[in-house]
């Protein structure tokens, strides 16, 4: 086991060490080229945080973001890196009642064909470590030790190194069309609002993504998006519903000889292009293939999303999702809440309200329906540091019917560079 992982961080890092070669020797064969395009996915993908970094730009380290600009400038090469904490201590448990995790993110989008056209081509690669720190438990393994049906907090586990992004996207007629094709997170794509992302938003499944969304682990996929109108679009894809980002080498025997897939269609309406995942609106459908290692069922379901952008500073949302079974945490569930970006456009508020009934598959044919109340706010303490202080509120754990009501109290803290 030791062996192996050591050859995986030994894969990582001449990988990493390619990509920064090949990208210092581009400087100097490019000429300046615009700003990479638009990019597919939304707040929590690649693209989308780079997209917000950007948006506080640090005066004290003129010379390291300078550097940046022109690498991005030169060779249309956009990175960064990122280290999240999050501490989440419950008020009531049938186990452990207080978690910590760290994840250390290292990202990046590579222009490589077209910078100065509308046909653009990029290479989108994403490396994480995610680990505990000094706890018995990660705080994606709170839910269970409350008993709640859910999770509190998603990518703050124990996984280790694991390459989560690395996938080639394709856009083509002015935007109107784009792919991708790699290693992919399909919920970097699927069912996507303004407030989707667990490291800038909100901490619970319930609010950061969909409980009723079987959504695989990262691995080999492909998706498509095309606008039939300047406010109309259909989004698809396909992925390996066996996803294993710690295993990368594995991906395609996985997709091609295992054959079990994740796939969705979804129809929607946006006002813009540029608000086109805070302002919109959408039908998603999915299917989930049966699992036999993994002995999961198959299923299909659907779900809604209605988020609006007002006056750039208010973004209320409604959100429901319908499961049949094919692995999903919930049955049914519907959220509703809102966001409030602050006057600076750095610091925002989020609250969420969420009735959820859990998965008789999951948790048994005895699980009550739970409510779940979620207030954070992100604050942009400095330049680099933003912190999250938040409250969820859990109203009848579905596995443990002794408490009516059990409060988490998090604080989350990012270090982007």
């Amino acid at each position: 086991m030791r062996t192996k992982t050591l050859n995986m961080q030994l894969y990582y890092l001449i990988a990493g060490v390619i990509i920064l070669i090949l990208a210092a020797a581009r400087v100097g064969l490019s000429q300046s080229s615009p700003a990479p395009p638009p990019t597919f996915g939304g707040a929590s993908s690649v693209g989308g945080t780079l997209i917000k970094d950007a948006a506080v730009h640090p005066s004290r380290l003129e010379s390291y973001f300078g550097f940046k600009s022109r690498i991005e400038e030169k060779a249309g090469l956009a990175f960064g890196f990122d280290y999240n904490v999050l501490l989440q201590a419950a008020t009531e448990s049938l186990g452990a009642d207080n978690t910590a995790g760290g994840v250390v993110r290292m990202f990046g989008r590579w222009g490589l064909i077209g910078n100065d056209s509308s046909k653009t081509g990029i290479l989108v690669y994403k490396l994480e470590n995610r680990h505990t720190l000094g706890t018995d438990i990660p705080p994606k393994g709170l839910a269970g030790e409350i008993g709640y049906a859910g999770l509190t907090a998603i990518p703050f586990s124990d996984l280790g190194w694991a390459l989560t992004n690395f996938f080639w996207e394709q856009h083509l007629f002015d935007n109107r069309l784009a792919f991708v094709g790699g290693v992919v997170d399909v919920t970097d794509y699927v069912d996507v609002y303004g407030l989707v992302s667990p490291w800038t938003g909100f901490s619970n499944l319930a609010f950061s993504s969909n409980p009723t969304i079987p959504a695989p682990d990262q691995g080999l996929g492909i998706a498509a998006s095309f606008f039939l109108t300047e406010n109309l679009y259909l989004l698809g894809g396909l992925a390996d519903a066996n996803g294993d980002p710690t295993d990368p080498g594995d991906s395609f025997d996985s997709f091609f000889s295992t054959s079990e897939y994740f796939s969705h269609i979804e129809f929607g309406w946006v006002s813009s292009y540029e608000n086109r995942f805070s302002d919109n609106v959408h039908l998603t459908a999915w299917n989930a293939d049966e699992r036999e290692l993994a002995g999961t069922p198959s299923g299909w379901g659907l779900a809604f999303s209605f988020s609006r952008l007002i006056g750039e500073t208010w973004e209320p949302y409604v959100r429901a999702g319908y499961a049949d079974d094919g692995g999903a945490l919930w049955d049914r569930m519907v959220s509703v809440g809102v966001g409030y970006n602050t006057g600076r456009h750095t610091d925002q508020v989020g609250l969420g309200v969420n009735w959820g009934r859990p998965s008789e598959e999951t948790y048994g044919p005895d699980a009550e329906d739970q409510y779940t109340i979620e207030l954070f706010y992100r604050l942009q303490a400095g330049r680099l540091l933003a912190i999250t202080p938040d409250v969820q509120l859990l109203f009848n754990p579905a596995e443990n019917p002794e408490e009516d009501a059990i409060a988490v109290f998090g604080l989350r803290a990012r270090l982007s560079f």
